[in-house]
């Protein structure tokens, strides 16, 4: 578990570290290590437990992405809670169905904290004016 949290944290320091030497939005593979780091931490996998979590976790968020954003939102929520719905026997056999819940919430307080990081560094950033 100690393995996973300084991970978890070089991967958090490093990010900051990079994001303070340029303004550019952060990048889809930085957020993609950070946010494996956070679940891997999170629901305390094992190295075998991982192996097997995240190739189904791709082949889950390729069908996710695949729900078209232009349904209406009704029907694109329900697309996607058949597509959990379809996973959540494959994650409940590699993690166990506690783990496999907590997984499902993870995913909103990921995105949640990310949003808190952006928020405090446009907080903390100097106002830039323009003459």
């Amino acid at each position: 578990m100690k393995k996973y949290l300084i991970i978890f944290a070089v991967l958090l320091g490093s990010f900051s570290v990079a994001k303070a030497q340029d303004d550019q939005p952060e990048k889809p593979k930085d957020i993609q290590a950070l946010y494996v780091a956070y679940v891997t931490q999170q629901l305390q996998l094992t190295p075998d437990e991982a192996q097997k979590f995240w190739p189904v976790h791709a082949q889950f968020e390729a069908e996710m992405k695949g729900v078209k954003p232009d349904l209406p939102e009704l029907d694109r929520q329900q697309a996607m809670l058949n597509i959990k719905k379809r996973y959540q026997d494959n994650f409940n056999r590699i993690i166990g169905p506690n783990r496999c819940e907590h997984f499902y919430r993870l995913q909103g307080e990921f995105k949640e904290k990310l949003i808190r990081m952006r928020n405090q560094r446009q907080q903390q950033r100097p106002l830039r004016r323009g003459f």
